[in-house]
């Protein structure tokens, strides 16, 4: 079985099991306690801080572990926002953050802040101008991703770092994704992580905030976990030390997953930054493909990936990552390799990727992938066909458009009507992977008609 969903949690890294092994026995006491046992789980605890402040770039008193990854977010935007009340009531976050965020966002305006979500380009990066932009008087906290879980785009913190520290605005940085990779560049305020995005234990978060940031009283440090903190410090040193290596190991097999994903499967989009991406990271959408049925398949070829597809989400609403970006979500694959992924398993998902994804087409009835033959009589503008796709899920809709875009004359349209969420993104991104213009959507009856006209 080949794992490949390290962004959503990394394998447990063998020093992590070690120091877990070793502080279950040293470590079960309350460290807040005086006698002997108490004082030894403390000098465990204060071990454990110290090394993950250095690995951080902070002090160790700027530094307390949390339940998790989240936990960690919400105490750091909570506790901002509380602290800098008097300033202001207003909060800026990208579109595409980690949901804690946003979910700490949504809560804050619910108790009537305002927000402000940035958005991003098609790569999925924030730009500096956009966070300056939304800067005002009033504005208690920034927030941005180092880099993102979806699609492995790096943001340029620093930068943004930069913008909001001359405007007197702290920067808070989930640097989940990232930090098991290096420091967090930049002048920021306020950093969260998770141990399990690094190869650490589950369990177990850290939030750092620095000397000056005014932060609502903070809640007593969670020791319940003291065994799982300790592997979780020791696994980001360890991981930090392999890092570089690794990285440029990595970035050469995503690279070749880059490359040879679209020379091998018709009709697909690589998503992210080509560059500027994590290392283990690379994300792709493939037309007419249902992302649940692919899922299935390359689980049943021994491979595990996950999907932004809403056709794999319980909401069955798409990404919103893919969503703010405004790519294809549909047959969403993003490969996360963990360190220590073998090339020839990268191999053999390179062999397996394109039968896997061509059996679903087959199975949904998806048109044969072909250019579309320019139709030399010309048409009246107001040419329309109807496609009735209601109360059918992704990628069907953009299937049976497909289907009959051959059928419309050249300067005619097609009107799809749609009730599925993920049409409001698919279509359009088909439109441009096909060359066809996509004209916009309408109201309708029942759901949403989308009009496409065709070019070519």
């Amino acid at each position: 079985m080949s794992y490949f969903d390290a962004a959503s949690a990394a394998p447990l890294h063998s020093v992590a099991r070690q120091a877990l092994l070793a502080a279950l026995d040293e470590g079960w006491a309350d460290p807040q306690r005086l006698y002997r046992e108490g004082r030894r789980a403390r000098m465990l605890l204060d071990a454990a801080r110290e090394a993950a402040a250095e690995m951080v770039g902070c002090r160790a008193d700027e530094l307390v572990f949390t339940a998790s990854g989240t936990r960690a977010v919400h105490r750091g935007v909570s506790g901002v926002l509380a602290g800098r009340r008097r300033v202001g009531r207003h909060l800026i976050v990208s579109s595409v953050e980690h949901s804690s965020v946003l979910h700490s966002a949504e809560t804050f305006e619910s108790e009537g802040g305002s927000v402000t979500r940035t958005p991003v380009t098609r790569t999925g990066a924030v730009t500096v101008q956009a966070y300056a932009e939304a800067l005002r008087a009033d504005t208690a906290l920034a927030c941005l991703q180092s880099a993102n879980h979806e699609v492995g785009t790096e943001q340029p913190v620093a930068a943004v770092a930069e913008v909001c520290r001359a405007a007197g605005v702290p920067l808070l940085v989930d640097a989940a994704q990232s930090l098991g990779w290096g420091r967090v560049d930049g002048d920021w305020s306020v950093l969260t992580a998770s141990a399990r995005k690094w190869g650490g234990p589950s369990g177990v978060g850290l939030l750092v905030v620095r000397k000056g940031v005014r932060f609502a009283a903070r809640e007593a440090e969670e020791f319940a976990g003291l065994p799982a903190i300790v592997a979780a410090a020791a696994s980001l040193r360890a991981v930090r030390a392999e890092a570089d290596r690794e990285a440029v190991r990595l970035r050469d097999l995503t690279e070749r997953i880059r490359v040879r994903v679209p020379e091998r499967v018709p009709d697909v989009e690589v998503v992210g930054d080509p560059v500027r991406r994590l290392p283990g990271v690379v994300t792709f959408s493939c037309l007419y493909v249902d992302g649940e049925a692919l899922l299935h398949e390359l689980d049943r070829e021994g491979f595990s990936v996950s999907s932004g597809s809403s056709c794999t989400s319980d909401t069955l609403t798409p990404s919103h990552v893919l969503k703010a970006m405004g790519v294809l979500s549909e047959g969403n694959v993003r490969v996360s390799l963990p360190a220590g992924a073998a090339e020839e398993d990268v191999e053999r998902f390179l062999t397996v990727l394109p039968e896997a994804v061509a059996g679903v087409r087959e199975k949904l009835g998806a048109p044969a992938p072909a250019t579309v033959v320019p139709d030399p009589a010309s048409a009246a503008p107001d040419d329309v066909l109807v496609v009735d796709a209601l109360g059918k899920r992704c990628p069907i809709p953009v299937i049976e458009l497909a289907k009959v875009i051959g059928d419309v004359p050249v300067g005619g349209t097609v009107r799809v009507l749609s009730d599925d969420a993920a049409a409001r993104l698919d279509i359009p991104a088909w439109c441009e992977m096909r060359g066809q213009e996509y004209v916009g959507e309408e109201p309708a009856d029942h759901g949403s008609a989308y009009v496409v006209r065709r070019v070519a």
